[in-house]
C-alpha cells in the first residue's frame, strides 16, 4: 500500500471534494479518482460515496481513515528516528488526558528540552481507552492515563499530583451556593459524566446507593464540549478540577473527597526511538 495514495485518500476525506482535493495535491482530478478507485479494489470495499459535486466516507471509509491516519503517522515517526544526528533529536508523541498532572508533565517536557532542544513533542488527547489503544499500535511512545488503570504490561512512573473530583454547576442552578456535593444531592439531575468505564466505576462506587437514581444527559471524553452543555444549566458535568475556567459555571467539590492518581506509562518491551528512551530515563530519575 503506497503511503502517497493514503495521504490522496485522507486529504479527499477532509475535503469532501474530488476537485478541490486535486488541486491541493497539483494533479488532475481523473489521475485522483483512478488513484482512490485503485485504493478501494486493493481494500475490496467502497470507501466513498459518490455524488455530483461532493464525495463522502462510506462506513468502512470513516474506519479507515482512522488507520489511514496511524499508518501516516507511524511512518514519520519512523523517518524522524531514522534522520537523528549525534544530537539527540527526533518527535516524542505522548497521549494526554485532562489532567491536573498534565501540569507536572509540562514541566517534565520543558525541563527536557532545555538539555534536549533538537526534541519536539507531539500531543494527542484523548480519554484512558483512547491512549492505550494508541500507545499499542505504537502510534504514542507513553501516555499519561488517571488510575485505576490496567498497568500490568507497562512501565511507569507516577504522577505526584492528585486529580479531585466534582461537579461544574451553571452559576443560576440550585447547586451555585453549595459548598460540596454529597451523596444523594444528584438524584434527579440530569448529569453529564465521563464516558471512561473504568472511572465511572468510581463514581459510582462513591454515589453508593443513589448512583442508579441520576439521570444520565450524555457522557464525554474532553471537558469543553461537556460544558458547553451545563452553560444552557441543562445539567451538571461531573468532572476534574482542572486550571479552567468557563463563564457561568461554578466548580464544586465533591464530599467526601474523591481524588485519583494518574501515571505517566509506557510499554517496557516495546521499541523506543533514542529520543523517546531518553525522555523515559530522565522521567524516572525525576520521579525517583
Amino acid at each position: 500500500m503506497d503511503i502517497r495514495v493514503l495521504n490522496y485518500f485522507l486529504i479527499t476525506a477532509r475535503e469532501e471534494n474530488i476537485t478541490r482535493a486535486a488541486a491541493l495535491l497539483h494533479m488532475t482530478q481523473p489521475t485522483l479518482s483512478r488513484q482512490l478507485k485503485g485504493l478501494e479494489t486493493e481494500l475490496n470495499v467502497a470507501l466513498f460515496k459518490r455524488s455530483n459535486h461532493s464525495i463522502y466516507l462510506t462506513r468502512e471509509g470513516l474506519l479507515f481513515r482512522q488507520r489511514a491516519q496511524d499508518m501516516v503517522s507511524i511512518l514519520e515517526r519512523a523517518r524522524d528516528e531514522l534522520q537523528e544526528t549525534s544530537e539527540l533529536a527526533g518527535t516524542i508523541s505522548v497521549g494526554c488526558g485532562e489532567l491536573h498532572s498534565m501540569a507536572e508533565l509540562a514541566q517534565l517536557m520543558d525541563d527536557f528540552q532545555k538539555q534536549h532542544p533538537q526534541v519536539k513533542f507531539n500531543l494527542r488527547s484523548g480519554n484512558n481507552q483512547d491512549i492505550k489503544g494508541w500507545v499499542e499500535q505504537g502510534v504514542l511512545d507513553m501516555g499519561l492515563l488517571i488510575e485505576p488503570v490496567d498497568i500490568g504490561k507497562y512501565d511507569f512512573v507516577r504522577m505526584e499530583s492528585q486529580e479531585e473530583w466534582g461537579i461544574l454547576a451553571h452559576e443560576d442552578s440550585q447547586f451555585a451556593d453549595y459548598s460540596a456535593i454529597r451523596p444523594g444531592d444528584l438524584v434527579g439531575t440530569r448529569v453529564i459524566t465521563i464516558s471512561d468505564r473504568v472511572v465511572q466505576n468510581e463514581l459510582g462506587n462513591w454515589s453508593g446507593k443513589y448512583a442508579a437514581q441520576m439521570q444520565n444527559k450524555a457522557r464525554y471524553n474532553l471537558l469543553y464540549n461537556a460544558a458547553m452543555l451545563a452553560q444552557q444549566n441543562n445539567g451538571v458535568v461531573i468532572c476534574l478540577k482542572l486550571n479552567q475556567r468557563f463563564a457561568h459555571l461554578k466548580y464544586i467539590p465533591l464530599e467526601p473527597k474523591l481524588t485519583l492518581n494518574s501515571v505517566l506509562a509506557w510499554r517496557g518491551q516495546q521499541p523506543h526511538s533514542e529520543a523517546a528512551k531518553a525522555f523515559i530515563a530522565f522521567a524516572q530519575q525525576e520521579k525517583h
